[in-house]
């Protein structure tokens, strides 16, 4: 009594397709990929965001501990 058979699933979905129509669930469907596209990108550009910035305070770091050294090796 609590599962649903395939003739459920089938009438389901076509009632579904009748109120909203083959098109609208298309749009709807590529509306969905590009977002997740969309958020793919933006969490990838996120990473790279943070590689740099790390980049760049391993270069500050380095080049402090380099002119701390070069002012102990003069004196």
């Amino acid at each position: 009594m609590g599962s649903l058979s395939i003739w459920h699933w089938l009438l389901v979905i076509l009632v579904v397709v009748l109120l909203f129509g083959r098109g609208k669930i298309s749009d709807l469907m590529g509306d969905v990929a590009k977002g997740i596209k969309s958020f793919k990108k933006g969490m990838a550009d996120d990473t790279a965001d943070a590689d740099e910035s790390v980049k760049s305070i391993d270069s500050k770091s380095a080049d402090t501990v380099t002119a701390t050294t070069a002012d102990k090796l003069k004196s």
